[in-house]
């Protein structure tokens, strides 16, 4: 397992003994992870901080540069708004966790041209099929359904 992804995993089940979503996501660049976060939604009562945002805001303000050449590790395929804020900054590579529980705009990142890797990591899926099996009205409150 990439340490990377279990950076995000680590953050994903930190969510979850928070109460909240357990997604989880890291921000990598030149081999150091420089903003890491997690589903907040809950905690927060926010309407915008899945683990990608929260790893963006957690990271900082950067350089056009340094998101250029930096990758987003994620433990769940991203939504539409985490996909346009990868879109945004021109981070050039995903690595997902998983698609099986959600996938998300895949396709729209590729189009655009982002390297867009999908692990199928059973810690990732049995993580978010056990949360929604458990807590489906909060699953579906965070997706928008």
């Amino acid at each position: 397992m990439d340490s990377f992804m279990q950076a995000a995993i680590e953050e994903a089940r930190q969510g979850l003994a928070e109460g909240g979503i357990p997604i989880g996501a890291v921000i990598v660049h030149q081999g150091r992870i420089i903003g890491r976060g997690h589903n907040r939604r809950v905690q927060k009562g926010s309407a915008i901080l899945h683990g990608e945002m929260d790893a963006l805001e957690n990271a900082g303000r950067q350089t056009a540069a340094v998101y250029r050449e930096a990758v987003l590790y994620t433990t769940l395929s991203p939504c539409p708004m985490c996909s346009g804020a990868i879109l945004l900054y021109g981070i050039p590579r995903v690595v997902i966790g998983e698609n099986r529980t959600f996938m998300g705009e895949e396709e729209l990142l590729r189009s655009r041209g982002v390297q867009v890797d999908v692990l199928q990591d059973e810690q990732c899926i049995s993580l978010m099929e056990q949360f929604i099996a458990d807590k489906p009205e909060l699953w579906n409150e965070d997706i928008g359904v």
